[in-house]
């Protein structure tokens, strides 16, 4: 069972900033990150996994959206941890291949190999205007455009196979040979190469994907070693993962190598009741205006004038194409209707996980959940996502992974 910690701000629940504890400037800070790197690594994580999204969110001046470079962070966290992998998000939409190439693999060569690529294509129209787009392409084209860019940072780090590093003083030789100087030719990702730095000794960086449209599970399957998913239920997460492992192998990969990884927020306490408590705290500090308007931006709905208190009439088929996260979006939307959810209650989910896994209950609760998924074939391991950071990676740490002995990778 692999298990990565989600690093994202102060954590993943929308109100986690304004806890009584909480610095509200916290993620701004090294000392903020190093606190979850060592805690993460002290617990048996295998990884860390850093978000990232190019733009303010809506309502910036009611909630913390201000945002570091996530390969800046790991870059530092590479020296103070010892074998944690460190996966950080960049966007095939607005970087140049080569510039990735290089950026990836300077993470992996300064934590020895530890390096991950999360491959995003963007979504937020904020994103698009930043770079000059009037708006963001749809689905299908930002994936062509993040096939090319894939396919060419691919490239810029083959053309180092075979290539030895003699590194010797004595003779003057400091490579076997030159690299290969093929360019790469697409639509989007045109190189001259090659990029100034060889993988070796390193295998390639790991590469990461999230997606649940047709184009994202396509794209996974050809590229991807570990795909973060959203599944709330068992059931969907097990359809999730058959089709990838599918697509892996008619792409010609070990189906066995792509690792699923379902996104997991839990509440974990030495009582149900106490996990329960500190859910419902999070959750009356939620800015009611403010994720009302990110719950619109997500869903592609108004929900002007709508009673919280009623059950919701929408349900996935209400959907339309959005541009932004269609396919989280409609499982939002289907858990809604299949648990009858209010909207007071799908905010409180929103803000949780936006759909991810809610677990909330002991160690013992949680450790039953994701061995079950795991024996049913519903995924390899998990994305955990603490509510609150740092201090909720130690709380797994104590009171999930005992449970789990034996069966971390």
């Amino acid at each position: 069972m692999i298990l990565n910690a989600v690093l994202f701000g102060h954590g993943s629940h929308e109100a986690a900033w304004r806890a009584p504890d909480a610095r509200a400037t916290a993620p701004l800070e090294l000392a903020h990150w190093l606190a979850c790197a060592r805690a993460a690594e002290a617990a048996g994580f295998d990884g860390l996994f850093l978000g990232d999204i190019l733009c303010l969110q809506d309502r910036p001046e009611h909630h913390p959206s201000e945002t570091v470079d996530p390969f800046m962070v790991l870059a530092a966290l590479a020296g103070a941890t010892e074998r944690l992998r460190l996966t950080g998000t960049a966007s095939t939409s607005f970087n140049h291949p080569w510039h990735l190439a290089r950026r990836i693999l300077s993470l992996h060569h300064l934590s020895g190999g530890r390096a991950g690529w999360n491959i995003v294509t963007s979504s937020y129209p904020q994103e698009a205007a930043n770079f000059g787009w009037d708006e963001m392409p749809a689905t299908a084209d930002r994936y062509a455009l993040a096939e090319d860019v894939v396919q060419a940072v691919r490239a810029l780090w083959a053309q180092w196979d075979g290539v030895e590093r003699v590194a010797d003083k004595a003779s003057g030789r400091y490579l076997s040979r030159a690299p290969d100087q093929t360019a790469h030719r697409g639509r989007y990702g045109a190189t001259g190469g090659p990029v100034n730095l060889s993988p070796a000794p390193h295998a390639r960086p790991l590469l990461a994907q999230a997606g649940s449209s047709a184009e994202g599970m396509a794209f996974a399957a050809r590229h991807a070693d570990h795909v973060f998913t959203v599944q709330s239920d068992m059931a969907s997460a097990k359809a999730f993962r058959a089709p990838i492992r599918a697509g892996a192998a008619a792409a010609g990969r070990d189906s066995d190598a792509v690792k699923v990884l379902p996104g997991v927020v839990a509440f974990i306490a030495e009582t149900r009741e106490k996990a329960e408590a500190q859910l419902q705290t999070l959750t009356d500090r939620i800015g009611l205006d403010h994720l009302l308007v990110k719950l619109g931006r997500f869903t592609g709905l108004s929900f002007d004038g709508f009673d919280l208190d009623r059950e919701l009439p929408f349900g996935p088929d209400d959907l339309q194409e959005n541009r932004f996260s269609n396919s989280r979006a409609h499982l939002l939307l289907a858990e809604a209707r299949r648990n009858r959810l209010t909207l007071r209650q799908l905010i409180a989910r929103f803000a949780a996980g936006r759909g991810h896994l809610l677990l909330v209950g002991t160690g013992a609760d949680v450790a039953r959940v994701l061995k079950d998924w795991v024996a049913e074939g519903a995924a390899d391991g998990f994305n955990i996502m603490p509510p609150e950071l740092p201090q909720d990676i130690a709380t797994f740490g104590k009171h999930v992974m005992p449970h789990l002995r034996g069966g971390v990778g």
